[in-house]
This record gives C-alpha cells, sequence and structure tokens, in this order.
C-alpha cells in the first residue's frame, strides 16, 4: 500500500478557495471560465438533480459493496466491473474498491451485478435516472461554458456528450476506513485512497458523501483538501477539455486519502465523447495554426493511450505539438 512521505495540512475551518457556481443564474458563465482556467475545478449548487435520486442510488452502492467480498468478485471485469485495490492494469493500487460501468445503458443491456443484489430494480431504475440527470446537468454546464467564452452554437461542446453513442461513464467508488491511519507505526503518513491523476474525458462530475478526503493540485503545486458537501456536484476539466480550448482550461491532477475512521462513496460520472470524435483546439479559440499547442487525435487513440499508462503519467505530453515555441 502506498502512503505519502508527510502529513497534508488541511484547510482552515470555514475556509475554501474552491469556486462556488449558482448554476441557476445564467450569469455564472464568466465565473464559470475563470474556475476552468484557475482551478479546473469547481463546485455546482442549484444544479436541479433530484437529493432523494442521489440517495437511492448511494444506498444501492452500499448494500452492494457490504457484500462478501466473494460475491463482490463475481462482478469482476475489464474495463467495466468490480476491482478491489488494483486500479487498472499498470500497477497503480489504492485503498478503494470499486464498480466501473457504461454511463450508456439501454434497454436491453443490465449492469454486470445486477443480479447479486436484493432489489435489482430499483437499482437499475436509480443508475438510469441519476445518469440522464447528471448527463442534462453536464450538458447544461457546458453549454454557459461555451457561452461564457463566445463560442457558437452553443451546443459546441455539450454535443460531443449528450449523443447515444458517447462513451461516457459511471464509477461507484467505495474507500473503506482505513486502520494503517490509525497505527502508531505509520509514523502519522497517509494512505493514499485513489493516486493523484488527471481524467482523460472532456469534462467528470462527482458526488459523495459526507466524508471527506478528496485533494486537488493548485497552480503552485500544492495540494488543497476539498470539503465534503453531499448536496453539491464537484467538476472537474479533463484533458480532452484541455485540450479542446488549447490549453487555456486546465484538466486538475487530483487524489484521495483514506480516511481511519469513516467511510467514503463516491460517484463519478464521466462524460466522454464518441470513439471516433476528433480532439483538437478549437479554432475560434486560436488565432493561427501555429498556436495550437497539441496535435489532432480521436478519443480512441486518446483512451487506448491512457490505458496503458500509470495514473500519475502526463498522458497529453506525448500530444504536444513538438514544433511550438513558448515565447514571453
Amino acid at each position: 500500500m502506498a502512503v505519502l512521505s508527510k502529513p497534508v495540512s488541511e484547510p482552515k475551518p470555514g475556509f475554501s478557495p474552491i469556486p462556488v457556481i449558482d448554476i441557476s443564474n445564467p450569469e455564472s458563465k464568466h465565473n464559470l471560465v475563470k474556475a476552468c482556467e484557475d482551478f479546473g475545478f469547481f463546485k455546482v449548487i442549484n444544479h436541479g438533480v433530484s437529493s432523494e435520486l442521489v440517495s437511492v442510488l448511494e444506498h444501492e452502492a452500499i448494500e452492494f459493496f457490504s457484500l462478501p467480498k466473494s460475491e463482490k468478485t463475481q462482478a469482476a471485469g475489464y474495463p467495466f466491473g468490480y476491482g478491489n485495490s488494483k486500479i487498472g492494469r499498470n500497477g497503480d493500487v489504492g485503498w478503494v474498491e470499486y464498480l466501473l460501468m457504461n454511463a450508456n445503458l439501454d434497454s436491453c443491456s443490465d449492469p454486470l451485478f445486477s443480479g447479486l443484489l436484493k432489489t435489482p430494480g430499483i437499482f437499475r431504475i436509480a443508475l438510469e435516472e441519476y445518469t440522464r440527470s447528471v448527463r442534462k446537468m453536464t450538458s447544461n454546464v457546458l453549454e454557459m461554458i461555451t457561452d461564457g467564452l463566445g463560442i457558437k452554437p452553443r451546443n459546441t461542446l455539450s454535443k460531443l456528450v449528450s449523443n447515444q453513442n458517447t462513451e461516457s461513464i459511471l464509477r461507484l467508488n467505495h474507500y473503506p476506513p482505513c486502520p494503517l491511519i490509525n497505527k502508531k507505526t505509520n509514523g502519522g503518513k497517509n494512505v493514499i485512497g485513489f493516486g493523484e491523476h488527471t481524467d482523460p474525458q472532456i469534462i467528470s462530475v462527482l458526488r459523495s458523501n459526507n466524508t471527506s478526503g478528496l485533494q486537488i493540485n493548485i497552480t503552485d503545486g500544492s495540494w488543497i483538501s476539498v470539503p465534503s458537501d453531499p448536496t453539491s456536484f464537484f467538476f472537474n476539466v479533463g484533458d480532452s477539455l484541455q485540450v479542446m480550448t488549447n490549453g487555456r482550461f486546465k484538466s486538475v491532477r487530483h487524489r484521495v486519502l483514506a480516511n481511519g475512521r469513516k467511510s467514503r462513496v463516491s460517484m463519478i460520472y464521466f462524460a466522454g465523447p464518441s470513439l471516433t470524435q476528433r480532439i483538437a483546439p478549437l479554432t475560434c479559440l486560436i488565432n493561427n495554426e501555429d498556436e495550437k499547442l497539441y496535435e489532432e487525435f480521436t478519443w480512441s487513440e486518446y483512451r487506448n493511450s491512457a490505458y496503458k499508462s500509470r495514473l500519475s503519467d502526463n498522458r497529453l505530453q506525448q500530444f504536444e505539438r513538438k514544433n511550438y515555441i513558448k515565447t514571453k
């Protein structure tokens, strides 16, 4: 199990630099753009997603993670299915177990593990309704961002993640209480729940219970803790959106630290495009071709590259333009 070399200080009580955006206000479009530029991360309130729906899905997730390990492993698979400790196939590990699912469930598909639950019908309905609601919210946020950037048409970004053939993913993470944190022999070090990484998709949407642990890396290189808020959603810019904005938006590096006393349950919706979608800097955001920081690639190419990398790798590095010269 990986541990950090030293404890990480918590933010002052009652203070957090994380931008809070009220998406019920159309004028928040400017604040959204600034949050994407400064942090690549923001909290959304007045989002319109039913709290009851969120509670039902969380309850079903907890029910699954409470099953004996021998039953949970019946749903193991790659890339979709149940996983424990191992994250991907390239050596990354964490104090976490998870379910990874295709978020584009149609009427003929069922979650791999639905047969293990007492009420699979309830889970399926909650999963579909949650995904539908979060997809709608995500499209709304992307259209507000497009408005803030002055891009026409306003569905330039949202259409990439709202079609039925898009590759969107839903991940349910469970971080059990970690006994290693409370042992004197640990020397006060922190245990990694999920190692530092960026998300390869366009944008990601996180909701968690009331247990903290998420941290983001800010521009000065330091890590700051994100106060938990089960009533809100947290968005983070993905690698693909960083490319499309030609580096104006930052794909935020983030990680999760394990908790010694309480379990953490989180739901992450990864909004990705179709496999054939070409990802490149938007021409309306640059003056000429020479300003492009990245080579064009398809989502399939980038996804496959991400599957072969370690969590902490800079996945975009190989797609940076070799002939780009940074000017002062």
